[in-house]
Formats: C-alpha cells, sequence, structure tokens
C-alpha cells in the first residue's frame, strides 16, 4: 500500500463503514430474540451511529496483511457489539448515569433500566457467537477463529475492559497518580483498540512474533492516546459536538488526564503517545501506512 492521502482515506474508512453496517444490521435482525423488545432494543443500541473505529481497525490491520474483507466481517462485528454492550451497561444509573449517547437517548432512558441490562448481556453473548460460527475452509481458518475468541474475551475481561471499568467506579472522588491513571485507561478503553488490531493480525493468520507485537504496541499506544483525546474532548468539546454530555467528568469528580496532568499536557502526552504507535509499526513497511493514517485521525478528532 503506497502512501494514503485525506481523500484516500475517507474513501476507505467510508467503505468499510458501509459495510460494517450491512454486517451488523443482518446479525441483528435475530430471528428468535426472546422478546421483539429486547431486538428493538439491540438494534436501536447498536445501529444508531456511531464513527465504529474498532472496527475500521480490524478491517484496515487485516486487508493490510492480506486478508480478505470476508474473513475480517466477523471480528469486526464482534468487536463493535462488545463496544456497544460496554456502553449500554456504562451509561446505566448504578454506573455513570447518562442520558445522552450518540446524540439519543440512552438505551436505558428509551426502553428502561432492565432492558438495557438484558441488552449489554445479548449482545456480548451475540459477538462470541459471532466468532464461534463454524467456518468453512483449512484447519487454519478455525485455528484463527478460536484465537479470535482468546484475544477478544481477555480484552473484555478483568485483564482489560472489565477491570479497567472497576478501578474507575473505585477511583471517583479520589485523587489518582498518573500511573494509576494510565493503568485503568489502558485497560478499561485501551484493551479492546489494541484487541480491534490484534484480531484483523489474527484473521488474516499472524498470531505471534515480532510483527504480532508490533501491532500489539500500535494498538496499546493508540488506545490510551484515544482516551486521553476523549478525556480533552469532555472539557473543551460542546454536548451538541460529542453527541453526549460535555464536562460529565468533572461534574462526578472523576479523574482525568486535564484534571491530573492539565489540558496541555494532556495534549502532549496524547501526541507522544500516537508517535509511540506510529514508530512500532514503521518498521512493517508502508503497507501499514493506512494505521498511521487511523492514529493521527484518534488523536486529532473532534468528537
Amino acid at each position: 500500500m503506497t502512501r494514503m492521502d485525506t481523500a484516500s482515506l475517507g474513501t476507505q474508512v467510508a467503505a468499510y463503514r458501509e459495510r460494517i453496517e450491512s454486517v451488523l444490521d443482518r446479525i441483528l435482525a435475530l430471528p428468535d430474540p426472546g422478546s421483539p423488545r429486547l431486538r428493538e432494543a439491540m438494534r436501536y443500541s447498536v445501529l444508531g451511529g456511531g464513527k465504529r473505529l474498532r472496527p475500521l481497525l480490524v478491517y484496515t490491520t487485516g486487508a493490510a496483511l492480506g486478508a480478505p474483507d470476508e474473513a475480517l466481517d466477523a471480528p469486526a462485528a464482534a468487536v463493535e457489539l462488545i463496544h456497544v454492550y460496554s456502553l449500554v451497561h456504562d451509561d446505566l444509573p448504578a454506573m455513570d448515569d447518562d442520558d445522552l449517547r450518540r446524540g439519543r437517548p440512552t438505551c436505558h432512558k428509551a426502553f428502561d433500566e432492565a432492558t438495557a441490562i438484558l441488552v449489554g448481556d445479548a449482545l456480548q453473548a451475540l459477538a462470541f457467537e459471532v466468532l464461534a460460527e463454524p467456518q468453512a475452509g483449512s484447519p487454519a481458518a478455525a485455528a484463527a477463529h478460536l484465537a479470535m475468541i482468546r484475544l477478544l474475551a481477555r480484552g473484555i475481561g478483568t485483564q482489560g475492559m472489565a477491570g479497567g471499568q472497576a478501578i474507575d467506579l473505585e477511583a471517583v472522588g479520589r485523587e489518582l497518580a498518573l500511573v494509576e491513571l494510565d493503568e485503568m485507561h489502558r485497560r478499561k478503553t485501551g484493551a479492546l483498540i489494541e484487541t480491534s488490531v490484534l484480531l484483523g493480525a489474527a484473521a488474516a493468520g499472524l498470531h505471534g512474533g515480532p510483527e504480532f507485537e508490533a501491532l500489539r504496541e500500535f494498538g496499546a499506544a493508540t488506545g490510551l492516546a484515544f482516551q486521553i483525546q476523549d478525556d480533552i474532548l469532555d472539557v473543551a468539546g460542546t454536548t451538541a459536538e460529542l453527541g453526549k454530555a460535555a464536562g460529565a467528568d468533572a461534574a462526578r469528580h472523576k479523574p482525568t488526564y486535564p484534571s491530573i496532568i492539565g489540558l496541555e499536557a494532556a495534549h502532549r502526552r496524547a501526541a507522544d503517545l500516537r508517535d509511540r504507535a506510529l514508530a512500532a509499526i514503521s518498521p512493517l513497511g508502508p503497507r501499514l501506512e493506512v494505521l498511521s493514517q487511523l492514529a493521527n485521525y484518534m488523536v486529532g478528532r473532534a468528537n
């Protein structure tokens, strides 16, 4: 892959977003949902917009390593289903108690709290069902899917998203050192972004070695930079721009990068992490240029 200009990246991103929307719509047809209301709430939560950054990372990483788009649909859909499940539960009164998500009422506001809990549960189960679907082809394809199941499970469990969320809840109202804040967000946000990159690699048959570890470093650094930018936008953005309540972290007395190291230092730290991510994959050559472009977008975004 040659160096991409902004227009080329935009075209590829738009194509992958259109593709994942179609894949998710098909998966969420749910001929046997148990309850039509549950299906409606699941579709409302998943198909209600979003940047689809995690599926984009799956597609772009996998495609750069030679995987066909058809082999990337399942992991791209699975990671987005997991991401949305985490948002639905994160918005609940027992967690962050948010009323707005992606410019619309959150799931528990549009439906009710019990339904929102079930939506999260069902989306998590559906994600693993999608990844576990029997794959036609060689034993290598089956091995790739087993590897992806392991990656996703680790990325969302105590080592990743759930562990980070637990640290986050315990941190409300108290001061954290920078190293503690890094650890919290490395798990809560960064782990799923790192996992998205590694899912793309695994779908392409890459399961270990120097290239895999370089991609792991890229994903980890990009994931933490993404969260720092999220903290910055909570201070500098507006509710209309973000699609969710601005200033919510400060209102809940949650530790953030701007509150601990200041806004300018937070900008510098995000940029340093982005540079670390780019340096990690630089030795892998121009085929991964699209990942560099995405990292720049994720750190420079306005919502």
